[in-house]
């Protein structure tokens, strides 16, 4: 997939005008890339407009204009943009209640590690968590993580063929399995290959 450059960006003025029916937009293409880990955990599947949005609601809200303060969000967020042999996902740990999320983090340090995808007839794929930097410490683990999942070129063929994909966590006390994901899912995580 194709990584977003500065032509590829609406002005602010722009972005002003059309921002009501881009986001509509984008948050109908977000719905099925959203995958439930459980109650309090979930996958957000990134790909070229959702870091457009990303981009364009942060220039937006801090006023950037210049191109350096661009290039910098530009930077900052294509890594997030799938390369046609993986998905890229900002994997979260979701608690309404502060304190409630603060004991949660403290008892999930590494569940990072032990999220999966998998595609029908092939081995689960670990998540390759937080390249850009380290998100947690020794007392708990962040409630955000960013998420790579290397596909096999044979994985690739049979997820753009339509085989069946499933998602999960193996952390004990914090296991879910979700298989299959829903169709949709699976259709719009399929156009993210190459």
């Amino acid at each position: 997939m194709e990584k977003l450059n500065r032509s590829d960006l609406y002005t602010l003025e722009r972005y002003a005008e059309v921002r009501p029916e881009f986001r509509a937009r984008v948050m109908q293409h977000k719905r099925p890339r959203r995958v439930a880990l459980g109650e309090h955990a979930a996958l957000y599947f990134e790909d070229r407009l959702t870091m457009q949005y990303q981009i364009q609601e942060i220039l937006r809200a801090e006023r950037i204009f210049e191109a350096a303060g661009i290039e910098e969000e530009l930077e900052a967020y294509n890594p997030l943009i799938p390369d046609g042999s993986n998905w890229k996902a900002t994997f979260m740990i979701e608690y309404a209640d502060e304190f409630e999320r603060d004991e949660a983090l403290k008892r999930l340090i590494n569940v990072e590690d032990k999220v999966w995808v998998r595609v029908q007839g092939h081995a689960k794929v670990y998540a390759v968590a937080d390249e850009d930097l380290e998100r947690e410490t020794e007392e708990k683990t962040s409630s955000v993580h960013f998420m790579r999942f290397e596909l096999a070129p044979e994985m690739v063929v049979a997820a753009k063929s339509g085989a069946a994909l499933a998602a999960g966590i193996d952390y004990a006390g914090f296991e879910f399995v979700c298989d299959p994901l829903p169709e949709d899912t699976a259709r719009s995580l399929a156009a993210d290959l190459a």
